[in-house]
């Protein structure tokens, strides 16, 4: 008897237009993610004047994640990402106009690796304007990714949930990590400004493929109309996220684990130039796409890992092996072992993410999408702004007792170990009988209701 394998079903039209726009766009963000933090340490070496520029940039995720999760409930979807993505090129545009007014006077990386660099005369300047920038499109990001990961339950079937997304986050996280920062490392050191510059015309294409979506991307079953309730409506979102343990759990847990990360990531541009000794911009690029690598494999393979270790077990594997991968980075001064703890960390970082945001558009109502999304990205993302300025604080308080070194060390073993220590949490809560009832639970709770259903109801 011969066995046929089944062919998945293709994924669409606006899947491959959704995919190629988020492409675009984190390619953009990954060179800007070099371009930012090199600019700030072109014009400080405060580790505390850093960390509050990576502070505005995740602040808005604190403030505004839940008023963003009632504007996804309530107005188009596809017009939101688009109309966000819009701003956000003019923003970046307008800001790579100023550096390239004013990058002549920025020093060189010689001068950086030799200390002698001097304080750039509109330093100031400079600073304040990317502190605002990084807040400005932290509150349109805020609104962007809430409204553009509530899309994917429109754009494909349940079925698919666990393929679309693994290619997806696998091409978002090449784009941002792997493609994106090494290139931004070269061109960073042709022209400051010119990131800025490539990252506004990779939105704008974005941003013109989000408006080619076909169909409608209000929300299904929309049960929210005319003025907006605001204490009401974030309350509903809410309340239903707490209700269900298992979600409320996850979002905790995750809001922990990008704390903790947020401690280490925020002074690693310093860790790369003063421990492991790298002082160009395409260096530290390279340094930092070990992490794109593993997230790339992980993509390929997440939906097969998690079927193979059951999503519980994958999800304990992924605290483990992302907390014991910072230990490791705050002991090393090799470049090749902090890229390879990259790979490590990168593959897991997206099985947990693949896992747990097809969890999360399976079993949440799509009128609620917004709403609760928003409640466990206040949780989860939200704590990064205090994740942020916690590393600065921990690396300027402790040089006058550790020194330089152990100081720019110490957040990756806090990190590390704190993570491990989740563990205690995670492992009686998020298991796969757990998940498997909440899906099931959910399965009933949507579906449509019966004729006999309907005559039973009172």
């Amino acid at each position: 008897m011969t066995s046929h394998r089944t062919r998945p079903a293709p994924l669409g039209a606006n899947y491959w237009k959704l995919f190629t726009a988020s492409t675009m766009t984190n390619l953009g963000d990954g060179l800007m993610s070099v371009a930012v933090v090199w600019l700030a340490s072109s014009i400080t070496r405060d580790p505390m004047l850093i960390a509050l520029v990576g502070l505005a940039s995740r602040l808005p995720w604190l403030i505004f994640s839940l008023p963003a999760g009632v504007i996804t409930d309530r107005y188009d979807r596809r017009l939101l990402v688009g109309w966000m993505d819009a701003l956000r090129v003019l923003i970046i545009g307008g800001f790579a106009v100023l550096v390239l007014l004013n990058q002549d006077g920025l020093p060189t990386p010689e001068q950086l690796a030799a200390g002698t660099a001097p304080a750039p005369d509109n330093g100031a300047l400079l600073l304040g304007a990317l502190t605002l920038v990084a807040l400005l499109l932290g509150f349109a990001e805020v609104v962007r990714d809430n409204a553009a990961q509530t899309l994917m339950a429109s754009v494909v079937d349940k079925p698919q949930l666990e393929r679309a997304n693994g290619r997806l986050w696998g091409a978002e996280t090449a784009m941002n990590n792997f493609v994106g920062p090494p290139l931004g490392g070269v061109i960073v050191a042709l022209a400051l400004a010119l990131p800025f510059f490539l990252n506004a015309g990779l939105l704008a294409v974005g941003a013109a493929l989000i408006f080619a979506l076909s169909g409608s991307f209000l929300p299904k079953g929309q049960s929210t109309s005319g003025k907006i309730q605001w204490r009401a409506e974030m309350g509903e979102g809410f309340g239903w996220l707490w209700r269900n343990h298992l979600l409320r759990t996850l979002a905790i847990v995750l809001g922990a684990m990008n704390m903790l990360s947020a401690l280490s990531m925020i002074i690693m541009v310093l860790f790369v130039q003063e421990i492991l000794g790298l002082y160009e911009g395409w260096q530290f690029g390279l340094v930092i796409t070990g992490t794109a690598v593993g997230a790339v494999a992980g993509s390929m393979v997440a939906d097969k890992i998690s079927a193979r270790l059951t999503p519980g077990t994958s999800l304990f594997a992924s605290i483990i092996c992302m907390g014991a991968t910072m230990v490791v980075i705050g002991l090393t001064s090799s470049a090749p072992v902090v890229w390879v703890m990259g790979v490590v960390s990168g593959l897991f970082v997206v099985l947990w993410n693949v896992i747990t945001v097809s969890l999360r558009q399976r079993i949440i109502p799509d009128h609620l999408l917004g709403r609760v999304n928003s409640v466990y990205r206040f949780f989860g993302w939200g704590t990064i702004s205090i994740g942020t300025l916690l590393g600065g604080v921990l690396v300027s308080m402790g040089e006058p007792f550790l020194g330089r070194e152990w100081a720019l060390r110490m957040p990756f073993l806090v990190s590390g170990a704190a993570t491990l220590l989740l563990l205690i949490v995670a492992l009686p809560r998020l298991n796969t009988a757990k998940i498997e009832a909440a899906q099931a639970a959910a399965e009933i709770e949507q579906a449509p209701l019966t004729p006999t259903d309907s005559a039973h109801t009172d």
